[in-house]
């Protein structure tokens, strides 16, 4: 079936149809350059064969479109990348092209709001609306069979009455009492037949829908499991071989990638397509430039004189095995913070606590905050973005899931100048709120939701929200967002961290814009592993600094003194050239504590912030126990607490969503018929919601109190979550 002209057999998708198929051309390597593949477009995600017979087997890759970027080169081109992954794909006909792309953006779209629905599947939300009639219907059986019961206990008296009756009046009244009740249990039983009826149509009729769905879920859960455990036999032979090969062959090499999608077909890219869309050059160093970067003689020296000595280490991890897959096999799909995990794939912080260790190189800004240049400063806060990754590099356990409620708060005033709080403010989906107010003239405050998503070999994770950063002197206004994290080798071999994707850094007062770009690793490219390249530019989009380095150990600036476009050897595209001066070292990562891998690779920041301290909120992470019975190596009663403080906190909800349903009820029947409560569902304690005036976003923003209610010790406030 390779003649080498795609099938037109992909007819355009029936209305509502969620599966699309057919033939499409697919860039292999250079020997064998684009080869002819069946690919299935279904529940969002795309798969493709070798042959249609395949599909009963061996899926030899999937993107999920929920987080893919679709694009189009030409009339017949179509690029999906997503988590690193990047097919470039080639249709027979431009119509066909098209209708392939329309599908896409059709399955991406609803993807997405598939993954921001917290209620699940199209089945799942069937299934639910289905249960709510037929309990209702319940409810009608069960009045009518009350009512039953009591106007046949009522005819039963006067039954009993009409026996004893001596005198013919009496009789005929208690004879017309006797009719009339008759009549009304004669009514009572047709209606309750009546609901019977319809309670026996509408279980039959969904029963089988249920049936069909069900069996459609086995044979997914079925073909999935199989085609996932075939990839991790592949992964195995292949990781093995890569072991035994000579030792020079792997010479100077990073992480092994995982196995190729096409075991046979190993795929090789264009090295030009993912490197940037510049050449940097030095310049001559003759006539040298009064500064070529914003960094100050020191690159990120630690603030020195701290007035408390902080623990410098946490008891040794214990050397417990689990099988992961034995876990995540079942999980695949869903939502990371919905399944269930044992302390043993956690690391002893909350994720309010990792959110805060974005702040370990914060004197990053208070650098900027003294930079005279707009430009320079752009600089350093791109760096600063790029260092909260560092600390991820060797961190594959899992932080706990704050509690709804939960804070964290870290006051470095007298060290560092600021003062940083996090407040969990959603639990569905997980949100966290932050806000750090720093007296080196900054504020720090962003609002992170996590999007997860097991995907067999790999987990990817998405931040998703923006973090805003003001200059109090000069105004400066600066947006972001963070980039995807993926977990490698989840099922076989040893777990690793990648980056990717495209930061955007736009100061709104100046309309400056710094675009960062984290290389997804790759086993072939030549480019050092954990690359990141940034342009800083004016509004107008003349560049005045090439950034470049890794996101787990450094980032430089250079700063260019010209530009011009050269044309590329290959198919003739043209790059842009700039001529730098020096690059100057703008951010150094800090080496980890000693005896760090032992001590779950934390750093120094990391190793303090779950260290007790007085007069904290009553809600803080710190006082949380499951996490601290894991922090002492006591896992089997972290474990136990762990489930103790989720089932309350499943109890709590419970009871908020009874109250709405109240509330519901009263708002339906109005006092005084029903007074009925006031609610209006989960309120953030030190956090309120507010519409962006430059993201036009509505988020979580620091509402005040905090510290003030600390200065106190009143924590009366705060709800008891532990």
């Amino acid at each position: 079936a390779s003649d080498g002209s795609a099938s037109t057999s992909a007819a355009a998708p029936a209305p509502g149809s969620d599966t699309y198929k057919g033939w499409l051309f697919k860039w292999t390597n250079y020997l064998k350059g684009y080869q002819r593949r069946w690919f299935v477009l279904s529940n969002g995600l795309l798969s493709y064969y070798r042959t249609q017979a395949e599909m009963a087997h061996t899926c030899r890759g999937t993107i999920n479109l929920a987080t893919a970027h679709i694009d189009t080169e030409d009339a017949c081109n179509i690029v999906l990348s997503s988590g690193g992954r990047t097919y470039h794909l080639k249709a027979s006909t431009e119509v066909e092209r098209q209708r392939w792309v329309t599908a896409l953006e059709l399955a991406k779209a609803k993807a997405i709001r598939m993954m921001n629905d917290q209620s699940g599947n199209g089945v799942g939300d069937e299934i639910q609306g289905t249960l709510k009639t037929l309990v209702s219907k319940l409810d009608d059986l069960s009045t009518c069979n009350d009512l039953i019961a009591k106007h046949g206990a009522a005819l039963q008296r006067s039954l009993s009455e009409l026996e004893g009756l001596r005198v013919p009046v009496d009789g005929g009244e208690k004879i017309k009492a006797v009719n009339e009740r008759a009549t009304l249990f004669r009514i009572t039983s047709n209606a309750m037949i009546n609901a019977c009826r319809d309670f026996l149509d509408l279980a039959e009729t969904h029963s089988r829908r249920w049936q069909r769905a069900l069996q459609y879920e086995r044979e997914q859960r079925s073909h999935l499991e199989q085609t996932i455990e075939q990839l991790a036999k592949q992964h195995n032979s292949l990781e093995r071989a890569w072991r035994e090969a000579p030792a020079h062959t792997r010479k100077g090499r990073g992480p092994k990638e995982e196995a190729s999608d096409e075991d046979e077909d190993t795929e090789f890219f264009d090295a030009m397509e993912d490197s940037p869309a510049f050449i940097t050059v030095r310049a001559s160093e003759a006539p040298q430039h009064r500064s070529g970067g914003p960094g100050p003689s020191e690159a990120s020296g630690r603030d020195q004189g701290a007035l408390r000595t902080r623990r410098s280490h946490i008891t040794q991890k214990p050397n417990y095995s689990l099988n992961l897959w034995s876990i995540m096999k079942n999980c695949i799909g869903k939502e990371l913070s919905k399944i269930p995990m044992p302390v043993n794939f956690n690391e002893p912080l909350s994720m309010l606590q990792r959110l805060t260790e974005d702040l370990e190189y914060h004197e990053l800004l208070d650098r900027a905050a003294r930079c005279d240049s707009s430009l320079e400063q752009m600089c350093l806060v791109a760096a600063f973005s790029v260092s909260s990754y560092s600390t991820t590099v060797h961190r594959t356990a899992k932080p706990f899931n704050p509690l709804l409620g939960e804070t964290y708060e870290l006051d470095r005033s007298e060290e560092h100048g600021y003062r940083s709080l996090c407040e969990q403010v959603s639990h569905h989906p997980p949100a966290a709120a932050h806000h750090v107010i720093s007296q080196r003239g900054w504020t720090l405050w962003q609002e992170i939701t996590i999007a997860s998503k097991f995907r067999g070999k790999y987990l990817s994770i998405m931040p998703l929200g923006a973090i805003h950063l003001h200059f109090h002197s000069s105004g400066n206004h600066y947006v972001w967002r963070k980039v995807t994290s993926t977990v490698h080798n989840i099922i076989v071999g040893k777990l690793w961290i990648d980056q990717s994707g495209d930061i955007e850094i736009v100061n709104h007062k100046t309309k400056e814009v710094c675009q960062l770009k984290f290389s997804p690793y790759s086993y072939f490219s030549r480019d050092v592993p954990r690359k990141v390249t940034g342009v800083v530019a004016q509004g107008d989009g003349q560049a005045h600094y090439i950034l470049s380095g890794t996101w787990d150990e450094k980032i430089e600036s250079a700063k260019i003194v010209q530009s011009s476009r050269r044309g590329s050897s290959t198919e003739g595209k043209q790059k842009t050239v700039y001529q730098t001066l020096s690059p100057k070292l703008l951010w150094k990562k800090y080496p980890l504590p000693e005896n760090a891998e032992n001590m779950y690779f934390f750093s120094s920041l990391a190793l303090t912030l779950n260290e007790a301290e007085e007069g904290v909120g009553a809600t803080d992470s710190r006082l949380r126990p499951d996490q601290r019975l894991m922090e002492e190596g006591r896992w089997d009663e972290a474990n136990s607490e762990k489930q103790r403080l989720e089932e309350k906190q499943r109890a709590v909800r419970r009871r908020r969503e009874a109250e709405a349903t109240d509330q519901e009820v009263s708002d339906i029947f109005p006092p005084p018929l029903h007074p009925g409560k006031e609610f209006e569902g989960y309120q953030p304690l030190w956090f309120h919601q507010r519409r962006d005036s430059i993201t036009g976003e509505t988020n979580f923003v620091y509402k005040g109190g905090y510290w003030e209610a600390k200065e106190r010790q009143d924590w009366s406030m705060c709800t008891e979550i532990f």
